[in-house]
């Protein structure tokens, strides 16, 4: 039970190791930032779950990964401005009785998520 995510470069075919990522809690336009944190090796959160069952809150929360800092720490030539450099997910969670799991699949040009289990 809880949140959790993970991100997978789908350019090279791997986790996205050591991309940035910020985790907020969301009331409409306010954020409060909970947690940042950078990906391990297998692309996920090295403390694990952002919440666990117990902490986990009927709500709305944001994720935010740095997509373009990721891809040019990967020596990817990207050209300026980027397409991509931060991409922001926003989500409720509606039953804190289940799990969250939160995916990213991402390139330079393109990304996408779903609720996962």
């Amino acid at each position: 039970m809880g949140l959790s995510t993970h991100v997978l470069d789908t350019m090279h075919g791997c986790p996205a190791a050591g991309m940035a990522v910020s985790f907020y809690t969301t009331d409409g336009d306010m954020a409060r930032l909970v947690k940042s944190f950078v990906l391990n090796n297998d692309g996920r959160n090295p403390d694990g779950p952002l919440y666990d069952n117990a902490s986990l809150r009927k709500g709305t929360y944001r994720l935010v990964f740095d997509v373009g800092g990721y891809f040019k720490a990967r020596g990817v030539p990207l050209p300026e401005p980027n397409f991509l450099d931060r991409v922001a997910l926003d989500f409720g969670v509606a039953h804190e009785d289940q799990h969250y799991h939160v995916p990213l699949l991402v390139s330079p040009w393109s990304y996408s998520t779903y609720r996962g289990s």
